[in-house]
């Protein structure tokens, strides 16, 4: 969406960030997963499908965190999906990229984070379903401005920082947002957990999940301490106001024995395995559907074959068949490019120059200008530069193209065939492209 709109109705329109935050659905996350333990009074309906991937004692926990607002019933930007095994007291933890390309019935193909607002809960429901071949058992949704208030509940979580954190929006909903955060271990409060989860870059949407799953297994830490495990039921009580599911508050109390086990057995987090594209100057997830539905029956138990292999090929062949033809398809996987990109960091010294195929450049459009952002990333892409997101900006009046980069990195974006001005600042590996109004003037 672009915005034409003047400096004082930007600053009341604008979308925050905080549709990024986290903290909550780490929260009622563990509290699903206890409600599937102990919830047996809560009554369930499956719908199982033929080819859907269905174990015997696992229970699936749909969450969604949504950006909602008087006139705008929003978008599930954090959508993830818990796969809890009671009896075993194990948790996988998937996340879904908010721009992966799905089909939405009654609405074609579109970013899963819009189901939301063509169809709520129920639509999003029967999207994942259908993305993951796996029954919803349960749904949790939060609006994510109790955030604060839940992470100071529970006594604030302990992060190790991994790299400088600044960013300014002084246009965000609530008077301004400035992150400053240095490297290392430090104690968050709410306000400081803000900041982390919300810390965009380079790496996209990808990056960025990998901090909210990080943040996960920090709040696991902390929930299960002896200073606030037997605080929970009453937390719970206290934060059950902001979410909408179909469990009670009950139900959700009598979690606590699941708690100590999963710390036991540990998390596993992944994320929809996949790759970027680009498509009229919006950028895309394009889900891996095999490897997905091998992963989900792998820790189900269930043999990847008969009707699951047969429903997954077929559901992979028809993805691929409605791609539109001039979708443009990056090469890398979203892990390999992630991981690729912490070994080029740590591989490369602080007086070595980067080679361009090393740097990870996140595309923001805000010039109001069709298709600039689509044809940058060409441009860069042509230079060897590995292109981790195209996006629209927040404003469609940036008068100035900018380029942000580690100050070593500067001279690769030199001799741009478009005018922009370079600045040192950014993190090793990483650029952020902001095109403005100036873009055709060169």
């Amino acid at each position: 969406m672009k915005w034409e709109v003047g400096m004082q109705t930007m600053r009341k329109t604008r979308r925050s960030y905080k549709r990024v935050v986290i903290l909550t659905v780490a929260v009622f996350l563990f509290i699903a997963v206890g409600a599937a333990y102990m919830g047996a009074g809560i009554h369930r309906t499956r719908n199982v499908g033929e080819g859907m991937i269905a174990g015997k004692s696992e229970v699936q926990v749909m969450i969604m965190g949504v950006d909602s607002r008087e006139d705008d019933v929003g978008r599930s930007d954090t959508l993830m999906v818990a796969t809890v095994d009671p009896s075993q007291g194990k948790v996988s933890l998937l996340s879904i990229p908010r721009d992966t390309r799905v089909k939405i019935e009654g609405n074609g193909y579109d970013k899963i984070n819009h189901a939301y607002a063509f169809g709520g809960h129920e639509l999003t429901q029967k999207t994942v379903e259908n993305l993951l071949g796996v029954p919803i058992d349960y749904y949790i949704v939060l609006n994510v401005h109790a955030f604060e208030r839940i992470v100071d509940a529970i006594g604030g979580v302990d992060i190790d920082v991994e790299k400088r954190m600044h960013y300014e929006d002084p246009w965000d909903d609530d008077g301004g947002l400035i992150i400053d955060l240095y490297p290392g271990e430090q104690h968050m409060d709410g306000k400081k957990a803000i900041e982390y989860v919300r810390y965009r870059d380079g790496e996209g949407d990808i990056g960025r999940i990998g901090r909210q799953q990080k943040f996960m297994k920090a709040v696991l830490e902390q929930v299960v301490s002896p200073q606030i495990l037997p605080k929970l039921p009453k937390i719970i009580e206290e934060v059950s106001a902001a979410v909408k599911t179909n469990m009670s508050v009950g139900d959700m109390v009598g979690f606590t024995k699941l708690f100590r086990q999963v710390r036991d057995h540990g998390m596993q987090v992944e994320m929809v395995p996949g790759k970027p594209a680009y498509f009229e100057d919006i950028s895309y997830w394009l889900p891996d559907i095999r490897a997905l539905r091998t992963w989900l029956a792998e820790e189900m138990g269930l043999d990847m074959s008969g009707d699951i292999q047969a429903t997954a090929d077929k559901d992979e062949k028809e993805y691929y068949a409605d791609l539109p033809r001039d979708l443009q398809i990056a090469a890398e996987s979203g892990k390999s490019m992630a991981d690729s990109g912490q070994k080029n960091k740590k591989d490369k010294t602080e007086q070595q120059a980067a080679k361009p195929a090393e740097i990870s450049v996140m595309i923001i459009n805000s010039s109001g200008i069709n298709g600039a952002g689509a044809e940058t990333a060409d441009i860069l892409r042509r230079k060897g530069f590995r292109i981790s997101s195209v996006e629209t900006g927040r404003t469609s009046s940036r008068e100035q193209t900018t380029i942000m980069t580690s100050g070593k990195d500067t001279d690769l974006f030199y001799g741009m065939p478009f005018k922009c001005v370079i600045m040192s600042g950014g993190e090793s590996g990483q650029a952020v492209v902001n095109i403005g109004r100036d873009y055709r003037k060169k």
